[in-house]
């Protein structure tokens, strides 16, 4: 009977998912063709119009709007989105091509940012109002109210102008990732310490926790085994929030570090009015966001049995 309610919950999660992605690239397809020509913007405006009527032509851009929208449905389904206006090559390899770098940004602004928001979460719920809470409380309130790219600027004139620790810019080993990820990390490590703080202190205040502690079970056994596991919820939830944030928000950073992942070509498919390549890096990056929180969803009823799926 679970084994049924599971795989109904997912069949209706990803017919869910299906409709996210169908609508986030219609409006993309819609925004695109609405705002601007993008010929005239890519040519320029002393280009004759009779070249511009070309390779509007050539583009299919000319046909009515319904027609080139059934067009764009279909290649969709089939994940074909066009040939690039900018490189003339299919748009989507060129975006399966970015997102190595994309998930190595990605993971490592998660492990900087969710396990130490999390011990230091901890931390501070253990020691309500004390100068460790305090000064963890400050530290994430500083994090979360951090701008992503002033920090990146001053982490850049610092660790590698001044100190010359770290690159600039390109993609490669520990140092040419450490800005970009520490910069992203931030504002997900406040959010965490935060939540974590919060989910203890509510878990610490429940009568079972005062009877293990009665009953002298060590702190770290309490803490782990009966406190973390019923705060896990909201932790993952933010956790989970952490990827999809880092997913959506790497537009800039990844610009300015010149990283070469998908939110950096999503930028540049904007900058030249790449219709075939933006649609292809927002459906990928919507496509790994409903993931995540598909993930996520399901994560729930084994951190708390209390949830069911119905």
């Amino acid at each position: 009977m679970r084994t049924f309610i599971i795989a109904r919950y997912l069949i209706r999660r990803l017919l869910h998912a299906v409709l996210v992605l169908f609508a986030v690239a219609s409006i993309v397809f819609f925004l695109g063709r609405v705002v601007g020509d993008p010929v005239r913007i890519v040519l320029g405006v002393e280009v004759p119009e009779e070249r511009v009527q070309a390779v509007r032509d050539q583009l299919g851009l000319n046909d009515p709007l319904p027609v080139q929208y059934i067009r764009f449905v279909s290649g969709a389904l089939v994940l074909d989105f066009g040939d690039s206006f900018w490189q003339k090559v299919p748009a989507l390899p060129l975006v399966v091509e970015r997102l190595p770098a994309t998930f190595a940004l990605t993971g490592t602004v998660f492990l900087m940012a969710v396990p130490l928001g999390i011990v230091l979460g901890t931390l501070a719920a253990l020691r309500p109002d004390s100068i460790l809470d305090r000064g963890i409380s400050v530290f994430s309130m500083l994090g979360v109210s951090m701008v992503d790219f002033w920090l990146a600027l001053m982490l850049i004139l610092f660790f590698a102008v001044q100190l010359g620790w770290f690159k600039t810019s390109g993609y490669g080993g520990f140092q040419y990732i450490m800005l970009p990820a520490l910069t992203l990390a931030v504002q997900p490590f406040g959010r965490v310490a935060q939540i974590t703080r919060s989910a203890m202190l509510d878990q610490f205040d429940l009568p079972h926790i005062g009877v293990a502690r009665a009953k002298g079970l060590r702190e770290r056994r309490i803490v782990f085994l009966h406190a973390m596991k019923n705060a896990a919820v909201p932790i993952v939830t933010i956790a989970g929030d952490t990827i999809t944030s880092v997913l959506n928000g790497s537009v800039l950073i990844e610009t300015i570090f010149a990283w070469p992942g998908v939110g950096q070509l999503t930028l540049l498919g904007l900058g030249r009015r790449d219709l075939p390549l933006v649609e292809a890096t927002v459906f990928t990056i919507a496509l790994l966001v409903v993931i995540v929180n598909l993930v996520v969803d399901l994560s729930y009823a084994y951190l708390n049995p209390k949830i069911r799926y119905q």
